[in-house]
């Protein structure tokens, strides 16, 4: 194993965030010297559990609107990684001007992860959300900054603890909702195995200005498979409602927000097919690429829920 000197040196911006968190800590097992860009209100509680999270880390000061700690911060580093909601997706773009004046980084990760948004079908009924990461990248590409985009589709957190019935806390024991005919699927990924994975590319020349994308063979999933396995799982039948994309989209419409999201990334994903109905070069697949990583399954993940 390299010395850690040799390592590329990492900034993690939003690291006071979940997916930031992981990739810190992810950052840090590889031995990359790591550094985590905070915002001041959370300097201004030590002991708070965003920053206590980020032990090992070299925290440093600074926001995506002050330009000078951005700059700063870049300056000490050859990879940097955002990890942003995508409400502040645009917000990047004073980063990647300090990533440009800077002109030391050698690789950059913006805040895309989630899917593709060359590849979503449903632009114009989405609020924007796309939209934004497209403007992201074509900055990105127009300041030659090379750069990795993840596509690592859903976070298991989201959607699947609850079997992807929006409004529940729990999977259903009783009846469950289908929508569409059941038969598309969908891919969920771990956020700390997304993180592994993000790691894994920084130093990767098969990467460098690629897109990675995330499809574990064991976290493919349509509903019809995935309430199979549940039912499997608590020994017991559910009584299924098949919603179909008629129904879906009238219920999108009357739908507030932020329920109205939900069910937009449920037609995306589970009626159009926006995670799956492209095929994936191997070059470009995490699990072939890093097949050392190991991985939480659908399958292990439902096991903690029953």
């Amino acid at each position: 194993m390299c010395e850690e000197a040799t390592r590329s040196r990492v900034l993690v911006v939003g690291a006071t965030g979940r997916l930031g968190g992981c990739l810190v800590r992810a950052s840090l097992a590889a031995g990359h010297p790591t550094f985590a860009l905070v915002r001041p209100h959370h300097l201004a509680v030590p002991d708070s559990a965003p920053l206590t999270s980020l032990a090992g880390a070299t925290v440093v000061k600074g926001s995506l609107e002050d330009y000078p700690s951005l700059l700063e911060a870049v300056r000490q580093v050859d990879v940097v990684i955002c990890a942003v909601p995508t409400k502040q997706a645009l917000e990047q773009k004073l980063l990647i001007r300090a990533i440009k004046d800077a002109g030391c980084v050698k690789r950059f990760i913006p805040a895309e992860y989630g899917l593709d948004p060359t590849k979503v079908q449903i632009c114009g009924m989405d609020h924007g959300f796309y939209e934004k990461k497209i403007e992201i990248r074509h900055l990105i590409e127009s300041e030659c900054i090379p750069h990795t985009y993840i596509c690592c589709n859903f976070l298991m957190r989201y959607l699947l603890p609850s079997l992807v019935q929006p409004g529940l806390d729990a999977p259903p024991r009783d009846e469950v909702k289908i929508f569409g005919d059941g038969n598309t699927r969908g891919v969920f990924v771990e956020e700390t195995d997304v993180a592994k994975f993000t790691i894994c590319t920084i130093d990767d020349p098969r990467t460098l200005n690629n897109t990675l994308y995330l499809r574990p063979l064991g976290n493919v999933y349509s509903m019809n498979k995935l309430v199979d396995l549940w039912e499997k799982k608590i020994n017991k039948f559910l009584n299924k409602i098949y919603i179909t994309e008629e129904q879906l989209l009238k219920n999108i419409e009357d739908a507030p927000l932020p329920l109205k999201m939900d069910l937009i990334f449920i037609y995306s994903t589970f009626i159009k097919g926006d995670q799956t109905y492209f095929e994936i070069d191997s070059r470009k697949e995490g699990t072939q690429l890093y097949p050392h990583v190991n991985y939480t399954t659908v399958d292990g993940y439902l096991d903690k829920l029953v």
